[in-house]
């Protein structure tokens, strides 16, 4: 009977999760498998997963956070952020100078939305703002000291590193990579 008891809780934990998922049609598994795709497997297997309103879909165990593509955007552009990069994106979807201190690190290693290389808030193309209709799959990295980005090229199409809003608070490298299928 006490064995009966542990297998039936044994069910209601680590069962019904899976059953969820598998109910909402596997919109659940969909999205984490999403963005876990955004990072190698050395940071994505442990990292926690939350859909596009921050609602945790995974819980992880070493510090990194991914995120779904967005399927209203037509692109594909998880990501999976460190804990300085999850404090940048705080800042600039506020509107607010970044905080933090040291150097950061965030993938999408499916590729990015389309965007302006030198102004972070420019909803479209213009003949000034050289827009980046998808920089490719890459890594992001941000240093709280400007100064090291000084003398580092700001063309995407330079075939390596370069920078991306430069002279703005929110400047950051941006260092292209191999795709990562799902």
């Amino acid at each position: 009977m006490r064995c009966s008891a542990l297998v039936s809780l044994f069910l209601v934990f680590a069962v019904t999760p899976a059953l969820r998922a598998q109910n909402d049609g596997g919109r659940i598994t969909d999205l984490i498998r999403s963005a876990l795709s955004a990072a190698p497997a050395s940071v994505s297997d442990g990292a926690t997963v939350v859909d596009l309103h921050n609602k945790v879909l995974r819980t992880g165990t070493n510090g990194w956070v991914c995120m779904p593509d967005n399927p209203d955007v037509p692109n594909n552009s998880p990501m999976c952020l460190d804990e300085r990069w999850r404090e940048f994106m705080d800042a600039y979807m506020n509107k607010r100078r970044p905080a933090f201190r040291g150097t950061g690190f965030g993938y999408m290693l499916q590729g990015d939305f389309p965007a302006s290389n030198t102004d972070p808030f420019a909803p479209r193309p213009t003949p000034s703002n050289q827009w980046v209709a998808n920089a490719g799959s890459h890594v992001m990295m941000i240093l709280s000291d400007a100064a090291l980005l000084d003398g580092l090229p700001t063309d995407p199409k330079n075939g390596g590193p370069w920078v991306m809003w430069k002279g703005t608070p929110y400047a950051h490298v941006m260092i292209p990579a191999v795709s990562r299928n799902p």
